[in-house]
């Protein structure tokens, strides 16, 4: 078996044209990560593609969760870091199957935390001005101005805080109560940075390019959005009344 101290969860709702690929680019870096699919029912094949790549040499280095039918994006990471968890991974990391995610970005994320020490790092779109290709403009704005919507209500001040590549240190997700993170969308991204500050980690953002998928279609909705908007409001209350765990 190939050993690593890296897990890369990828969530996967039918992205047949993606994920193979997405899989070959990961294993192609000179440095080794493992990855963990976390595949929801997709009628598409999804999961067959990743069991034959499983059987053509990968099964040290490719691992596969199948849950059925569709149960949200937060649930699928909570999984995926309890199974981390339960291995021995330090360093486990949230990319999207697209490509809108650039595995080469990888080894800089692993970087900022193994080598710079810090406990989170977030690959940011927003850190250094506006790094998105191919989005429609309404939907860069949608994302830029959630995030500083965030930060004006939470006084949370990271960039991008809706982001979904990111690395944590172990510690951070043992730190975290998983069980109790209450968001499965949007808001679910902005839950685990905040929780992770409040308990007092060290985080930082990296900069990196945020590409619009090529291929297969986007799984946003409005209820997402929405979800991500109140569910500010009741971060912001529990920052002043909930106790969290201090490190």
């Amino acid at each position: 078996m190939i050993e690593s101290d890296s897990i890369v969860i990828i969530p996967t709702y039918n992205e047949k044209e993606n994920i193979e690929k997405i899989t070959r680019a990961v294993f192609a870096l000179p440095k080794c990560f493992h990855i963990l699919v976390i595949d929801d029912g997709s009628p598409d094949g999804t999961a067959t593609i990743v069991k034959n790549l499983q059987k053509s040499g990968f099964s040290d280095r490719l691992f596969l969760l199948e849950r059925s039918g569709k149960l949200g994006l937060g649930t699928a990471y909570i999984a995926g870091f309890k199974w981390a968890l339960a291995r021995h991974y330090e360093f486990v990391f949230e990319m999207d199957a697209d490509f809108s995610h650039n595995p080469n970005d990888l080894p800089r994320l692993y970087a900022a935390c193994k080598e710079e020490g810090n406990d989170l790092a977030i690959g940011s779109r927003y850190i250094s001005g506006v790094n998105v290709v191919n989005w429609p403009i309404g939907r860069v704005l949608m994302s830029y101005f959630a995030s500083r919507y965030v930060q004006f209500v939470t006084g949370f001040r990271v960039h991008d805080t809706t982001a979904g590549f990111v690395c944590y240190r172990r510690k951070v997700l043992e730190a975290i109560p998983l069980d109790a993170i209450r968001f499965k969308g949007y808001a679910f991204q902005i839950e685990m940075k905040y929780t992770a500050h409040k308990i007092g980690f060290k985080i930082k953002e990296v900069p990196v390019v945020f590409v619009n998928r090529r291929e297969g279609s986007s799984k946003m909705s409005g209820g997402i959005f929405g979800e991500a908007f109140f569910g500010v409001m009741r971060l912001r209350l529990d920052g002043w009344f909930r106790k969290y765990p201090k490190i």
